[in-house]
């Protein structure tokens, strides 16, 4: 970094402190910042007044391969920004760099999901704990296999099934109407599984206008007391009660069905997905699938190599 670029960034700070009344963290923070930048510009044989936007792009683009979230790349593009307003306010130059850079977004996060084998354990213990029940704790039971079926078989939201009307119940029981986000109406098919239970609850309890009833002010159970009610089986069924959720259950759903080779369209119509970007975040599995498989066959990997040193 020059001594002209050196004294451009030392007017911005004073600026910063002076006009707007930075804290002295900020003004350090904006200091440290700036010289990453300018070291940058430096390497690049550029200075502020002749940068790019295609450099401050290249610029961003950097800070994300040299691993930094999204969060300290936006503050980085932020006090950069601000500097290239002062440095058009203060007539140094015409243009501003960063006016059609993006802002970094966050990644985001990959769901928790449920193994096959963790989901079978909450399934046992569930129909275990039904044939044990009786009277009120055989009927509370039989809810909970049955919303454990459904959730599983269909991947709804938590708010579509506590909220589900007996009507919905299609085909004795073969299908379900699901009327989704923006009010969009899906039709979802049951396993035997599902349907097998759903049979069974409603010919335990009485007749209702809610598949699932109760006597709060919605009429229908709440997703509080379900959600209370799946982790309380979790525990029993020896699984941390931290790692279950209704919401949880329905990325054990997507992630399932799309590791046992389903379309990734049928997955969004199954789910309500408007955009199918959103069922995308599910694809990990068919990446680590993907992985496991070049492992598996590929000539060079470890294992073939360890079962053919072990035939010969």
């Amino acid at each position: 970094m020059s001594a002209s670029e050196a004294h451009l960034a030392e007017a911005f700070l004073e600026m910063m402190s002076a006009e707007r009344g930075a804290a002295a963290n900020t003004i350090e923070a904006y200091r440290r910042d700036l010289e990453d930048y300018l070291g940058f510009l430096t390497a690049k044989k550029s200075a502020p007044t002749r940068a790019t936007s295609q450099l401050v792009n290249d610029y961003l683009a950097g800070l994300g391969e040299q691993g930094l979230s999204p969060a300290s790349s936006s503050r980085r593009l932020s006090a950069v920004r601000q500097f290239h307003k002062f440095l058009c306010a203060d007539a140094i130059r015409g243009d501003d760099p960063t006016r059609l850079a993006e802002r970094p977004r966050p990644r985001r996060g990959l769901p928790k999901v449920l193994s096959r084998g963790e989901v079978d354990l909450l399934f046992r213990a569930a129909e275990t704990e039904l044939a044990e029940a009786e009277g009120r704790d055989g009927e509370r039971a039989q809810r909970l296999l049955a919303l454990l079926e459904l959730l599983y078989a269909t991947g709804m939201r938590v708010s579509e099934l506590i909220s589900l009307k007996r009507a919905q119940v299609m085909r004795d029981a073969a299908y379900l109407s699901i009327t989704g986000k923006g009010g969009r109406e899906r039709i979802v098919p049951l396993n035997d599984g599902a349907r097998d239970a759903v049979r069974a609850y409603l010919a335990a309890v009485p007749p209702s206008r809610f598949l699932f009833p109760a006597k709060g002010e919605d009429g229908y159970l709440s997703r509080q007391v379900f959600a209370r009610e799946l982790k309380d089986l979790a525990v029993r069924a020896g699984l941390p009660a931290a790692k279950v959720s209704p919401h949880v259950l329905r990325h054990a759903f997507a992630s399932h069905l799309l590791e046992g080779g389903a379309d990734l369209r049928v997955v969004q119509t199954l789910l309500g997905h408007a955009d199918i970007s959103t069922t995308q975040i599910y694809t990990h599995v068919l990446d680590e699938r993907l992985r496991r498989l070049v492992e598996d066959n590929h000539p060079l990997s470890k294992a073939l190599q360890g079962k053919a040193a072990g035939s010969a």
